[in-house]
């Protein structure tokens, strides 16, 4: 939200009072309170009839400053959101007021300094190098003429200063220059809205930054004062978090050990999944036909999705299996096992008002109410559907129970659509903010979804399929982005998407291979398939059209067939990435910038990404298989051909839907699996070690996890000087090593 007209003037609707000067400070309770007054003190009268700001400094954890900013303390918040690393409320770090007047929090490398007197500056740094800082006119307190009051501050941007994050968002990967608000909404993938809206960013100088604030956030990046990012939001308090690191990945692996990291998610999740689709006809016998042909036409698939119309229409949510179509599920549902499937099912948190379930709910009071008493209602999804209320614990041991009856039957997973049209004109049963709940409503639905998963199915075993999300979302994968249209456009905007969601947290991503809107072209559909194959998650999706590869052409089914039995192969691999996802909170897709971030060539890049630490991985988004494409400094081999390329370049390549540019990192050793059929197998039985050029000798060890045990091997690779390979030690694997073509 702007609220100048310009650098020297506001708007005519609001008038802002900003921090002058610290006019005092405090350094007590491993705390920096400092009083700002909104105008400079001169003499005894100018402490009178103005406001003042109180700004307290702290630090809950190594190397991470709270700043709270308050106007009036007694008006009531929204409160924050569930931040595990600072739950303790335990504050580390030293603070101390300086002889000048001012005052020091050094926590961990940070050192945030506040200035004495007037101007105001409060100055983040790391061994003498500042970060970033709060200058003249950033703490700002507004009045707007319809009543409405907002807390913004302001944080310097360094000349070349990049912006990256802010939840799941489909323009540029870089913010800089745009006005992001973090509001939850089903706007699809090819507009400034967002399903999942994170309200952290971190930037290529060491730091990130979390606005604790669940409601609606306003991000202006260089947007309104160029020089600076602005964060606002509505009412008296605003409290954010400087997260410092050396590295982009040493920001976001403290990010997410404050706010929560992934969970491990089971392999059979990493295979193929395919849907009935979203408005498509089907019934047993359709779902049968598919599965059939995927075995005829030997395609690995590992898990089958029913969309909606599982049950009866008008009828959502209902957990109802439709008996025109389904007439035996708990026999559907066995078969599918039989054929070594897994099982999901769409749901969502609304009650059609036709459901047997509404009366029900309404009555005992687990559905959202309005003002008036009433319960909240409307048509737009399903008619006069109301929204479960999942602040009250016994509506949300209810929604569960009927997930347990679902599981008990062979359910093995639910695909958590929707979740962003949250009204903010109701009362919710625990008294939370209306505002507040309207991000939040994503977190509480998908927890108490994911822990019936974990309850019933084992944490091993226990993964949702989740479309909205914020702060801590990331604890409960996996997130699939949206609906997209079927274009090359929409390809590369998915992937803008996904990789901007990788900086908040998430670990694990998918996306509708081929398209959610309309019906792909055969070429469209085959590049999304390779694409698709290599993401952490692969789904086949649609909306009005089925995505079975031989409706397209006889091509499209080898294509399918190739890079999945290539996911297949590399499961010991993306397996050890997601666990360290789970442990360290880097994601499996990773953005170029974030895994170079010394490398400024690769700053602005979102149409390639790092699958895991050593595949880089560029999609063809052209009808014609031109891709250019960036390689980082090093050596680099072609998957496909064996062909070693020195980076720090552009390439320019043509490819066929077989391939695409995928090339493996300098030196990498990449465990490779012995089966092709299905992605939940022995991982250490058959293993080969694929061991690629290196620029120079040197010793790499590399970590596989068995799925099933959570067992860990190490193995390491020793490369001599005439450029062979030997493993070191005496574990019983083969190596195969990679020759330059």
């Amino acid at each position: 939200m702007k609220f100048t007209d310009g650098y020297w003037q506001t708007r005519e609707d609001v008038t802002v009072l900003y921090a002058q000067e610290a006019y005092d400070v405090d350094a007590s309770d491993g705390a920096l309170t400092v009083s700002a007054p909104t105008r400079r003190i001169v003499g005894r009268g100018d402490t009178l009839n103005r406001p003042m700001l109180t700004v307290t400094l702290s630090s809950p954890m190594d190397d991470v400053v709270r700043v709270r900013i308050v106007h009036h303390a007694g008006r009531p918040g929204r409160g924050g959101f569930d931040l595990p690393g600072a739950t303790s409320g335990e504050r580390v770090g030293s603070v101390s007021a300086t002889p000048d007047g001012g005052g020091t929090l050094t926590t961990g490398s940070v050192t945030a300094t506040v200035a004495p007197g007037a101007p105001w500056d409060v100055s983040f740094s790391v061994g003498g190098r500042r970060l970033t800082g709060s200058g003249h006119r950033s703490v700002g307190y507004v009045q707007g003429s319809d009543d409405s009051v907002f807390v913004h501050e302001q944080l310097d941007l360094g000349v070349g200063e990049l912006v990256y994050g802010l939840g799941e968002r489909f323009g540029p990967l870089v913010k800089n220059g745009q006005t992001i608000d973090v509001w939850n909404a089903d706007g699809g993938t090819s507009s400034e809205q967002a399903y999942k809206n994170v309200p952290f960013y971190l930037t290529n100088r060491g730091y990130g930054v979390l606005v604790n604030d669940p409601g609606k956030v306003s991000f202006e990046v260089g947007s309104e004062s160029v020089k600076r990012v602005q964060f606002s939001v509505e009412g008296e308090v605003l409290e954010y978090f400087l997260i410092a690191g050396a590295t982009q990945k040493d920001v976001l692996e403290r990010y997410t050990q404050l706010s929560g990291r992934p969970a491990v998610v089971p392999a059979w999740s990493y295979g193929l999944w395919l849907t009935t689709s979203f408005t498509t006809q089907y019934d047993e016998a359709t779902v049968m036909s598919f599965v059939d042909g995927f075995a005829e036409r030997d395609l690995p698939l590992s898990a089958f999705h029913f969309d909606c119309f599982w049950m009866r229409e008008f009828n959502w949510t209902d957990f109802t299996w439709d008996a025109r179509g389904f007439p035996d599920p708990d026999g559907m549902l066995r078969r599918l096992h039989d054929r070594g499937l897994h099982v999901c099912v769409w749901i969502n948190p609304y009650i059609g008002q036709r459901s047997r379930l509404f009366a029900e709910a309404a009555e005992r009071g687990y559905l959202v109410r309005r003002p008036d008493g009433g319960v909240w209602q409307w048509d737009m999804w399903q008619a006069g559907m109301g929204l479960v209320d999942f602040t009250n614990p016994e509506a949300t041991r209810w929604y569960q129970d009927h997930l347990r009856t679902l599981l008990r039957q062979g359910v093995d997973s639910f695909k958590t659509d929707f979740g962003e049209r949250i009204p903010t004109d109701v009362v919710w049963a625990d008294g939370s903010d209306p505002e507040a709940m309207h991000n939040l409503y994503a977190q509480a639905y998908n927890r108490a979804v994911h822990d019936v998963l974990v309850d019933e199915r084992g944490p091993a075993d226990a993964v949702v399929f989740a479309r909205s999300a914020t702060v801590g979302g990331q604890t409960m994968p996996v997130h699939w982005g949206g609906d997209n249209s079927s274009t090359h456009e929409s390809m590369a905007e998915s992937l803008r998407g996904g990789l901007s969601l990788a900086y908040g947290g998430f670990g694990f991503w998918a996306h509708d291979m081929g398209g959610f809107e309309g019906m792909p072209d055969p070429g469209v559909f085959k590049r999304w398939l390779a694409f698709g194959l290599l993401s952490s998650h692969s789904r086949l999706h649609g909306s009005s059209s089925y995505r079975v590869p031989w409706l397209f052409d006889e091509e499209a089914v080898e294509v399918t067939r190739a890079f999945t039995r290539l996911k297949l192969a590399l499961m010991p691999y993306l397996f050890a990435a997601g666990v360290e996802a789970h442990e360290r909170g880097i994601p499996v897709m990773r953005p170029m910038a974030l895994e170079f971030d010394g490398d400024p060539a690769v700053a602005h890049l979102d149409t390639q990404y790092m699958l895991g630490p050593d595949l880089l991985v560029a999609p063809v988004f052209s009808a014609d298989g031109e891709v250019t494409f960036y390689l980082p400094d090093g050596l680099w081999t072609d998957w496909f051909s064996g062909e070693t390329v020195h980076g720090g370049r552009w390439r320019t390549e043509r490819h066929g839907f077989d391939t695409l540019p995928l090339y493996v990192r300098d030196g990498a050793v990449v465990p490779v699996g012995g089966h092709r059929d299905r992605p939940d197998y022995d991982y250490f039985a058959d293993l080969t070690l694929r061991v690629f050029p290196a620029s120079e000798p040197g010793r790499r060890t590399v970590r596989v996890v068995a799925h099933d045990t959570g067992e860990q091997r190490s193995y390491s690779v020793q490369r001599e000087p005439d450029g062979t390979a030997r493993l070191v030690g005496d574990a019983e694997v083969v190596i195969e090593q990679v020759r330059p073509a």
